[in-house]
């Protein structure tokens, strides 16, 4: 079953969300908007029969679900209703969103543009996340829990 490899590779996921904060950052994302992007995607094991072709991929058909609420959350700006951690990544705003507003890289429209962001992000996230399991010696495991 799916949740039992993904409950297992939790430790994983911790050690990649850590390391994948500067990618995040460098995105016309927040990191609550990312966060929300997060909890549409699912990650499945494709040819999870074979470690050593299988590989970990983001199924991303719900992203188109959440823009409205991203929408939202860049509409709030840095004084509303907040996020995490406070780093400076947490608002999507001051002078490096400004900055990318001003390009049109920032929040707002472009929908398209910001699913295509989103599923390039989560396609680099399950790339590193597959890389950690097998950095980890995990993946045969892993694949086993997902065939």
């Amino acid at each position: 079953m799916s949740s039992d490899w993904t409950n297992a590779i939790a430790a994983e996921r911790m050690e990649v969300d850590t390391e994948f904060n500067d990618r995040v950052e460098a995105s016309s994302f927040s990191n609550q908007q990312w966060n929300l992007v997060m909890t549409a995607l699912e990650f499945e094991i494709n040819g999870a029969e074979d470690p050593e072709t299988a590989e970990i991929v983001a199924d991303t058909s719900n992203l188109s679900t959440i823009m409205p609420e991203l929408d939202r959350i860049a509409e709030q700006g840095p004084m509303g209703g907040g996020g995490g951690g406070g780093s400076s990544g947490d608002t999507g705003g001051g002078i490096l969103g400004g900055v990318k507003d001003a390009l049109g890289l920032g929040g707002g429209g472009g929908g398209d543009d910001r699913i295509q962001e989103a599923e390039e992000l989560a396609a680099e996230y399950a790339g590193l996340l597959q890389e950690k399991l097998e950095t980890n010696g995990r993946w045969s495991m892993v694949c086993d829990r997902a065939a």
